[in-house]
Parts: structure tokens; C-alpha cells; sequence
């Protein structure tokens, strides 16, 4: 007696379910070669925006803390948080330390820093008309060398190129975020190191 056929029995049938197998392999492995990049895009953007956000916030830390400390600018980014103008110390989200690149003042604006922090107390640098025409960037850490540094905001440490553009600027290195700001006059920069 014939016992019946399985489909196991037909010859060729392993060949066909590894040529099927290797095929759904394969639309796999295309799917996520097309959806990496979008989501690494998403997440380049969410970033941004983050940036942004924390951004303002020490601009606006620096800004409470002229207005409570006329004629002085906050020394460290931990003396924003000590005297309650920040609610914490955010994290530049491009760097892999956290830490931020400062904006100084560098002697070389339209006011001196004190004739600044007065004015900027009661109506903020931009809107005395004055703006800021030279800052110093510096990396966190160099903040113990730097004698009597004034700080004005932050920038990210990422030279990265951006997706978005903000202030005309396609790299987040030249994002500033600092009190006084006039995004239609940006300031000359001069890099830790390069001036004395």
C-alpha cells in the first residue's frame, strides 16, 4: 500500500523554502537600511531641539542673575544653579561629557561689562539699543584658568552640521545662546586660546 505524498516529499521543496527565506532576508535587510538613516534624522532633530531649549534656559539664568546681582555676571554655570536662577544644570545633548562651551565676555564689546550688567539689569542688553560685538568662547573645563570670567550664555562643544538652521547658522558650534543677543548683528568670536 502507497502511503500519500507530503509536500516534504516532492523533491526540490527544502531548495524553494531557503530561496523563500533568503528573499525575506533580504526585504528585511533593505527596510532597515532605508529606515536607519530617517530615524537617525529624527533623532538629530529632537537633539536640536533640545539644544535649543536648554539653550535659552542658561540665557535667560544669566539674565535673572544680572537682574538680582546688578554690576555682575555669574563666574560658573554652578553659581546660576546656587543662586536659584536655573532650576538645574542642563547637559549639552551633542557632547558625550555634557559639557558646554561658555560664552565670555571679552573686553571687546560696545559697553563695558559693568555699564552692561547695569543697563541689562533693568531692560536687557539688546534693548539698550547696545548690542554685543565680541564674545570669548570657552570649554567649561578652562573656567579655573580664565581670571574673572564673566559668563553670558553657552554654545555647544558639536561642530556637527545641523539639520536646522538657527540664527543663519548650519553648525550647532555657532549656536550661541547668551544674554544681550541680537540675532540680526552676531558677535565677533574669539576662541580660548587664541587671544590672551
Amino acid at each position: 500500500m502507497d502511503r500519500p505524498t507530503t509536500p516534504g516529499d516532492r523533491p526540490g521543496a527544502p531548495g524553494y523554502a531557503l530561496i523563500i527565506l533568503m528573499m525575506a532576508v533580504f526585504v528585511i535587510t533593505l527596510a532597515l537600511l532605508v529606515a536607519v538613516p530617517v530615524w537617525q534624522t529624527e533623532l538629530q532633530r529632537e537633539k536640536e531641539e533640545e539644544l535649543i531649549f536648554r539653550g535659552k534656559q542658561y540665557a535667560e539664568a544669566v539674565r535673572v542673575f544680572i537682574q538680582k546681582n546688578p554690576g555682575r555676571y555669574p563666574a560658573s554655570l554652578k553659581e546660576l544653579l546656587d543662586k536659584k536662577c536655573i532650576r538645574r544644570l542642563y547637559r549639552d545633548p551633542f557632547s558625550l561629557d555634557g559639557q558646554w562651551n561658555v560664552i565670555l565676555t571679552s573686553g571687546g564689546g560696545s559697553m563695558s561689562a559693568a555699564t552692561r550688567a547695569s543697563r541689562g539689569a533693568s531692560a536687557g542688553i539688546s534693548g539698550t539699543g547696545q548690542s554685543v560685538q565680541e564674545i570669548l568662547v570657552a570649554p567649561e573645563r578652562a573656567l579655573p584658568a580664565i581670571k574673572g570670567p564673566q559668563i553670558l550664555g553657552v554654545v555647544s562643544t558639536s561642530t556637527n552640521k545641523s539639520i536646522k538652521i538657527y540664527n543663519d547658522q548650519e553648525s550647532h558650534d555657532k549656536w550661541l545662546f547668551f544674554f544681550g543677543q541680537d540675532p540680526k548683528k552676531p558677535p565677533k568670536i574669539v576662541y580660548y586660546g587664541e587671544k590672551d
